[in-house]
């Protein structure tokens, strides 16, 4: 029996990098507090002779609309979940620059590279998650995503709320 080649047409796959919400924190597009424009929260740099910045070290959030530059003296963060309000930034609590809501819920993302593993996750029809005997990272940005958003009835609506937030950034 002579089967047909395979084309092309092999639904789009996605498979989960494993990357956690504190991968994408090294720069985070937020509304300026003062001037409600794009402002970026980057690490503050270092003194000289010091290594590289970690994580949990201070932040500056910087705005180049209205020259607002404020930093964070303290090292850690605080995640805020209001199902109701806007996202936040966790080191100042200014609101994410990068968000748009839905029928179903807030579509948010912390920078670009955030948003587009969102939107590759949201456009693939075949996922591969992380096997559940696997001893590595369980709690990655794909497996905390609302259920609304993995459901492909959902698909065309998440994809536009995301094309209307990368809009707003071009």
């Amino acid at each position: 029996m002579n089967l047909p080649p395979r084309t092309a047409t092999h639904p789009h796959r996605f498979r989960d990098p494993r990357r956690t919400r504190l991968d994408f924190l090294d720069s985070v597009l937020v509304r300026c507090p003062d001037c409600d424009e794009a402002a970026h929260v980057v690490p503050a740099p270092p003194p000289p002779g010091e290594p590289a910045p970690g994580i949990y070290v201070p932040r500056r959030l910087i705005c180049r609309n209205c020259g607002t530059a404020k930093e964070s003296r303290r090292g850690g963060m605080t995640f805020r979940r209001d199902p109701h309000g806007s996202a936040r930034d966790p080191f100042f609590g200014a609101r994410l620059w990068l968000q748009a809501e839905t029928r179903h819920g807030s579509v948010w993302a912390y920078n670009l590279e955030h948003l587009d593993l969102l939107k590759r996750f949201v456009r693939a029809q075949v996922r591969e998650g992380i096997p559940w005997d696997d001893h590595g990272r369980k709690m990655t940005v794909v497996a905390r995503l609302p259920a609304w958003m993995q459901q492909a009835k959902n698909r065309d609506e998440v994809l536009r709320a995301i094309a209307r937030i990368h809009a707003t950034v071009l």
